[in-house]
């Protein structure tokens, strides 16, 4: 399962983000109400817990947005914000569940497990970009006939370079979503796992996929564009 986590305040993200970690989900972190819309808009979260008072763009705005474009991803908002009229507006725009702070912890994982059961089963979806094939749930690339194996933090790497293809992921995306955790996580060591990718990716004369951009982070596009 993959909670995505919205809350502009880092320490109180950081300790739920510890929390949902500890209880064997996988997180992700935005930081204010367009990062989520961005985000929220990729529908490959199971659970969103969403505070309302963001930078930017409100988090009522950001479900109800969220809503008109179909997602599916159970929406906890957890605010400040305790009366009947705020949490009213937020279920009406669309939150499947609402909780005020301050909370007991407990009871927020206790809401996040009962959205999860309401989470339809699913297989991870193939990936492809040219001829490489990434296949989530087997942990596995295949580039024409060659199948190679990946570690979940490689399969994680390449399925974010994959959903991104063309653009330039930068580094600090690259080490959220390849740790799931504000971890502290080197980019000698990113750069350590893309070696690795990279060599799985492209072998003898295959044209290269995996470009790095320096200073920057990685790009998955063909040597053409």
């Amino acid at each position: 399962m993959h909670v995505l986590v919205v809350e502009d305040k880092r320490s109180l993200a950081g300790h739920l983000g510890r929390a949902l970690e500890s209880e064997g989900y996988r997180v992700s972190f935005a930081y204010d109400g367009e990062e989520a819309l961005r985000l929220g808009k990729s529908n490959v979260y199971d659970v969103m817990l969403l505070d309302v008072m963001l930078p930017r763009v409100d988090g009522i705005t950001v479900i109800r947005k969220l809503r008109e474009i179909r997602m599916r991803t159970q929406a906890i908002i957890v605010s400040a914000r305790d009366s009947m009229g705020d949490i009213v507006s937020g279920l009406d725009a669309g939150a499947d569940d609402y909780l005020t702070k301050p909370f007991a912890l407990d009871v927020l994982l206790a809401r996040v497990r009962a959205a999860a059961r309401r989470v339809p089963i699913r297989e991870p979806q193939a990936l492809q970009f040219e001829d490489l094939i990434l296949k989530p749930h087997q942990f596995e690339l295949q580039r024409g006939s060659r199948v190679a194996s990946l570690t979940r933090t490689e399969c994680a790497l390449l399925e974010t370079l994959m959903r991104r293809a063309r653009t330039v992921v930068p580094h600090a995306a690259l080490i959220e979503e390849g740790w799931s955790s504000d971890a502290d996580v080197s980019f000698d060591s990113l750069y350590v796992f893309i070696r690795a990718l990279r060599s799985k990716i492209t072998q003898c004369e295959e044209p290269e996929l995996l470009h790095t951009v320096r200073g920057v982070g990685y790009s998955l596009r063909s040597a053409t564009c």
